[in-house]
């Protein structure tokens, strides 16, 4: 989804490298200057879900991706970090993360409408054949400056944006309901035919956030950071944790191993709007939970 924007931030932040490297001889301030990037794994134990609604009350409820669409709990990710440390008190961060799964679920388990994609219901049944997939790219950037530092710490703060790139896919037997006037979905004697349900949703959401690196021995050092946000505006609310503590030891001159424990928590919901008579009617509000906890094993390499 995102791999071709991300593909196109490293090389940009390369070329400035290589720009940095070429005029080091003429700027003796560049030798605290630093990249590192990190390439590596995670383990993700995830839980998702999202919010639908009952035919049968109208009412909305939480589905579940694992337990519902048998999508995988536990797997291993690919993550890419890169950090710029400028001005010996300034950093840039980047990283980026992918969690893309699908499954196929051979009987569904319960009634329940998917509200409000591109302009439409869809009626998905007990006992429809359902594959399923949810991609989710995260990628964040921001910035940080060392309020505090020593020989062996520093301790800052940060200032940046996590974006999450959401796509759901449902694949299978699938009515589709038709809304009255009232906007109220008619999925009463639907024929159900063959449909592919897709929808994307991009989620901006700002962080403050607090990280620190202690080295405790000769070549080994420890560190942490914790973001959080909180928003409601306009048709958005929503809320972001990300806590990250983790181990880093030099095996050779400018390569590092790092060992790392992360939580990451998104709780989304979007008010969605659908144009009915040429008025603007509020309809479904999209809502999307995500958590992942789990070790992160990484290379860096400084340059």
């Amino acid at each position: 989804m995102i791999r071709p924007l991300f593909y196109i931030v490293v090389m940009l932040l390369s070329t400035q490298t290589a720009y940095a490297a070429s005029s080091h001889n003429s700027h003796s301030t560049s030798v605290m200057d630093k990249f590192a990037l990190d390439i590596g794994v995670f383990y993700a134990n995830s839980d998702s879900n999202m919010a639908v609604t009952n035919p049968k009350t109208g009412g909305s409820f939480p589905i579940d991706f694992e337990d519902d669409f048998l999508l995988a709990e536990e797997q291993y990710l690919p993550y890419f970090e890169l950090t710029y440390s400028f001005n010996q008190r300034h950093n840039l961060f980047i990283d980026w993360k992918s969690l893309d799964r699908k499954a196929d679920n051979n009987a569904v388990s319960q009634d329940f409408i998917l509200e409000d994609i591109d302009g439409k219901d869809y009626l998905i049944e007990v006992g429809t054949k359902l594959n399923t997939e949810l991609n989710i790219d995260i990628l964040r950037i921001s910035y940080g400056y060392d309020v505090w530092q020593g020989t062996d710490y520093a301790v800052g703060v940060s200032i940046g944006l996590h974006t999450m790139f959401v796509e759901t896919v449902f694949k299978g037997t699938i009515g589709t309901c038709i809304p009255d006037s009232s906007l109220t979905s008619l999925c009463n004697n639907v024929v159900a035919t063959p449909e592919v349900v897709d929808e994307t949703l991009t989620a901006p959401l700002p962080n403050v956030g607090v990280y620190g690196a202690y080295e405790f021995y000769h070549g080994w050092n420890f560190s942490a950071h914790a973001q959080y946000f909180s928003i409601k505006y306009d048709d958005v609310d929503g809320s972001l944790i990300d806590v990250r503590l983790g181990v880093e030891t030099k095996f050779c001159d400018n390569w590092s191993l790092k060992l790392a424990y992360n939580y990451y928590d998104v709780d989304i919901t979007i008010e969605k709007q659908r144009k009915m008579n040429n008025d603007e009617m509020r309809t479904f509000d999209h809502k999307i939970s995500y958590s992942f906890t789990g070790p992160m094993f990484a290379v860096s390499y400084a340059f």
